[in-house]
């Protein structure tokens, strides 16, 4: 790895909680929140402080920080370093009944069950200790983090090497999502701009109107326009 400058992420953060004899941290965060159109996305990430850590791909940064093309490219080197990984979903039709928080929390659920489904790894948290770590300014996961204890940082994405990780992940995973879901409705870019409200998005809109991948109750004040 080059350098761990104050714009790259770290272990820091990490360490405060291995340096307490926790062994694992999962790091999360999400994909999709404020897009118009598909579902959002949850990446979880698992660190192991039995593992080489220092050696996280070169390229790592928050998934908003980097292009398409540097997301590509370190995705595999990404989720071959972690030692465990799962993005979890929740669709347009959960998004719309049920709210965009409680999506968020079955989401991040549904990639946690997937994490932890090996039962020697669930053994080997409860006996050695794991931390969440949750970007953002408030736990989204309420009481759906399967037990397990959450932290929350603001930027933890920008500053966290296992939240960065889970970024990519989630971004790289739901952007492949987005351009399977262009192939269906190709009117309006979404393999571009991957649901989110572009000026081309927002014209096709428009001239279309919204198609069953549309987050219908979030364009009352964009078709109004």
């Amino acid at each position: 790895m080059s350098s761990k400058t104050s714009q790259l992420p770290s272990l820091s953060f990490e360490n405060s909680f291995f340096e307490t004899g926790t062994r694992f941290i999962i790091g999360i965060d999400e994909v999709g929140r404020g897009s118009i159109a598909g579902p959002v996305a949850v990446g979880v990430a698992l660190l192991d402080n039995q593992r080489d850590l220092q050696s996280w791909p070169e390229k790592l940064k928050d998934s908003k920080l980097i292009s398409e093309k540097v997301r590509e490219e370190i995705y595999p080197l990404v989720s071959s370093w972690v030692s465990g990984w799962a993005v979890g979903m929740a669709t347009v039709e959960e998004i719309e009944t049920k709210g965009i928080v409680e999506s968020l929390s079955l989401a991040g659920t549904r990639a946690l069950e997937q994490l932890v489904r090996d039962p020697a790894l669930r053994e080997a948290m409860a006996k050695d200790g794991v931390m969440l770590i949750l970007d953002g300014s408030h736990n989204w996961l309420g009481n759906k983090s399967l037990g397990m204890p959450v932290t929350v940082k603001t930027k933890a994405d920008r500053d966290c090497v296992s939240v960065a990780s889970a970024s990519v992940l989630a971004k790289v995973t739901r952007d492949k999502l987005m351009h399977e879901i262009h192939q269906e409705h190709p009117s309006f870019g979404l393999d571009s701009n991957k649901g989110y409200a572009s000026e081309s998005h927002i014209a096709a809109l428009k001239e279309y109107g919204p198609s069953p991948v549309h987050r219908l109750s979030w364009l009352t004040k964009i078709l109004a326009r």
